[in-house]
This record gives C-alpha cells, structure tokens and sequence, in this order.
C-alpha cells in the first residue's frame, strides 16, 4: 500500500499533482471501525445514539465517541459523526449539548441534512458541516446554496450522472469538498428520503427507524379473497419489486478521480464486519493501484483500467448484484433483484485473527474468533491488507484450554494450526474467509 504522503501524485512531473480521493469507510460500531482502518480507510463515519439515520446500527456511547476519536487520530484517520435525521420538534431536545460534546471530543467534521440543525451547528461550534446525500444536492445551482451556508463538503445524490456530477464539482470552490457514495445498498427512494418504512411499521426512515422495506417480498391480495396470494409476477419466488442491486461504482474509479471527486464513500453501517473489512479492502487496493499508475496514463493520454482481479474479490463479498445505478443514465429493469432479497453467497466470512505465533516444535497458529462453523481440514483464505490473499490448510483446531476440536463454531476463541511459509502476511484484525 502507498504511503499516505504519496497518494498525492508525483511532484516532478509537468502538470499539476493528482488529487487521490480520501477513502471513506462506514463504522457501524467499534469493531466495524477497527476493521475499516485495519483495511485502510483514510477516514471512517460512525453515529451515537441520537440523531442518526441509522439508529439500529450498533452506534457509539458518548464515551465509545470520544475513545474512538482518539482511537483513529493515533492513527492518522479522520472520525466524522452522522447527526443527519430530519429532525422533528421533540429531536432538538438535548441536540445543543450533543453539538457541543462532538466539538469538545475534536471530530473532524459533522454530517448534517437538516437545515435547522445545519444553522444551530454553524452558530455554535467550529465543526466542519459535512452535507448529508439526503439533502438531494442534484445540480450546480443547489451547490452553490449549500456551499454559501458554509458547508464545508457535500455528499451529492446519488441519482446523479457523471457529468453531472463533474458539472457540480467545476461550480464549487476549490477548497469545497465534493463527496461521492461508490459502494453499497441503494434505496428505491429519492436519495433515501422515504415514508414506506414509517407507513408499514411507524418506523420513520427519515430519522433513523428504517425497517428497509425496499427489501420485502411482495404479493398482492384481494380484497374479497382473504387468505389467497397472488405473485406480482408469474415467479415461483415472488417479487421483490423495489429491491434495487447494490452501488458498485468500482470501474469507474478513474473517471471519478479525473473530474476532482475529493471522497469516495462506502455505505455499510449496518452491514457485518467482514463486510465492512473485504469492501474497504478491495477499494483501498484500486485507489493506490490507479494512484501508482495514474502518471504513467496521463503521460500517454489513456484511461486507467482496473484489473479483473479487484471486481473479483469485490465478487466475493456478500451482495444482492452489482448496478452503476446513474452514473451513465437512467437504470433499467436489469438493475433490480426481482426475485430474491439477496443473491446467494459464494464465500463465507470465518473470522478475525486476534493474535498468532508457533514455532518448529510446536506449529504455527493463528487465534481466530470464530463467525461461521469450521473443520479440521478445511481449506481458509486469509485477506492480506492489498488486494492477496493466502490460501491455507486448517491441520488442528484447538480451543482456548487447548482441547482438541473437531469443528469451531461461531463465537469460539481459537487456535488454528497450518503449514504454510506465508507467516509474514498475518495481522491482528485480518478476516478470514472460505469458499462454500
């Protein structure tokens, strides 16, 4: 991986420096955020247990805010805070002094849709308002209104093209921070804004209740024939009529880049920890692998193209499909998942290394906490922090008292045995996967 100091672009060449985007990563909870940063984020977005968009994420105690600030600073990663609900009378209560605890804990800036809340924050505290995608910023004219309330970056909607996008990001200043969701769920509202969760269950989507039924299987029914379902289509599965395939905005990385994008945003707050480790990974490997090549293709007037090896490990992560959503114009039916909520899971996650060792006598070894039941004999993959990663065999499994197992289930402490002379890869904090 690059240096953070050189993901800049060359200083010697004879145009000005390229600009590589900051890759920004989502922290559903701590452990999530430790991953990311483990993974190579260069920034991570996290929420307390107030004001959020995603209240039943796993989100950050005052306390658990503060240690993490100062976990990702150690670091050199910056820490932004999620206060972007649509706020209501009674939300205000106690939002002051919340405002005023993210200033005194030092975050590095402070996601915000709400106007009203976007205004308090600007009077109060010195925190750089970061504005959130379901503010719908869709053209140049709306920018300049966001950018003339102080805001110091803006997540643009994600129903845009990409010439809209590069037109939005030439109307800005410079020093304005132009942001861009490339990975994740989308949903089938406008920018997310939406009443369907809040109508079904009295779960307000638009502050932080989601229920997500975007990804419901739906029938319909008469009314004079209770009991009796009907398939919207004529599908053995059903249909999943507003379940749109997950952003993946991967290939057109060096398009982004070219027209100034200042961070690439991964959703995923709700999403697993192997989640959250495997698509931060993936990214983290395209950024600094156009960051080493960008010069050579400028210099021969071409666009950069990733590797097939990078969509294949992005292949390998849980999804329900891939869609580059607007980025070139309007999606089509081709860009749903009709019939099923997800598409199935060729991989597995199996855990996260928390420590490893050995010697000739005794073996090598790694201590994993377990996510999925393993074998002995099974073969495992471990995820390197570039885009390798290490085959291996598991010879013993051992629990924590040293006891011989057969199989490792979820939750169990660990150790693995292998033989294998690639020791120098392992990491505290790696996942580990396996084909099914």
């Amino acid at each position: 991986m690059l240096p953070k100091a050189s993901r800049t672009g060359s200083k010697n060449s004879s145009h000005p420096p390229i600009k590589i985007p900051e890759l920004l990563a989502p922290a559903g909870n701590f452990e999530k955020m430790i991953t990311a940063i483990h993974y190579g984020a260069d920034a991570v977005y996290c929420g307390g247990k107030k004001y959020s968009l995603r209240a039943h994420a796993g989100n950050f105690s005052d306390k658990q805010l503060a240690e993490a600030v100062a976990y990702a600073h150690e670091r050199g990663v910056k820490l932004y805070v999620t206060v972007n609900i649509f706020a209501h009378m009674e939300d205000l209560q106690g939002l002051e002094k919340y405002l005023l605890f993210l200033r005194d804990i030092q975050v590095d800036g402070i996601i915000i849709s709400d106007p009203g809340i976007l205004a308090l924050a600007k009077e109060i505290c010195e925190i750089p308002v970061h504005l959130s995608t379901q503010a719908n910023v869709t053209n140049p004219a709306n920018a300049k209104f966001w950018e003339a309330q102080g805001v110091a970056r803006l997540n643009v909607a994600r129903e845009l093209s990409l010439v809209e996008i590069a037109e939005i990001r030439k109307s800005l200043d410079e020093t304005t921070m132009v942001e861009v969701f490339v990975h994740g769920a989308l949903c089938i509202s406008y920018s997310g804004r939406c009443l369907l969760s809040y109508y079904f269950t009295g779960r307000d989507a638009n502050r932080g209740e989601c229920a997500h039924p975007c990804r419901y299987k739906y029938v319909l029914k008469e009314e004079k024939r209770p009991g009796q379902y009907f398939p919207v289509e004529e599908d053995e599965h059903g249909t999943y009529i507003f379940n749109s395939k997950d952003l993946c905005l991967l290939s057109k990385l060096p398009q982004l880049i070219n027209i100034g994008v200042d961070s690439l945003k991964l959703e995923g707050r709700m999403k697993t920890v192997y989640y959250v480790g495997a698509v931060v990974r993936v990214y983290r490997a395209a950024i600094d692998y156009i960051a080493q090549n960008i010069e050579e293709a400028i210099a021969n007037n071409r666009m950069i193209s990733l590797p097939p090896i990078y969509m294949d490990e992005l292949m390998k992560v849980g999804t329900r499909g891939y869609t580059e959503n607007f980025i070139f114009g309007p999606p089509s039916a081709e860009d749903m998942l009709y019939d099923r909520s997800r598409t199935d899971q060729e991989y597995v996650p199996v855990g996260l290394v928390q420590g490893f060792g050995g010697s000739a006598e005794e073996g090598k070894w790694l201590e994993v906490e377990m996510r999925s039941p393993l074998r002995k004999g099974e073969t495992i993959e471990y995820l390197c922090r570039d885009i390798n990663v290490v085959s291996f065999e598991v010879l013993e499994l051992l629990d924590q008292h040293g006891i011989p197992l057969e199989q490792a289930n979820p939750g169990n402490i660990v150790k693995i045995y292998y033989d294998t002379e690639s020791a120098w890869a392992w990491e505290v904090n790696g996942l580990l996967r396996m084909k099914k």
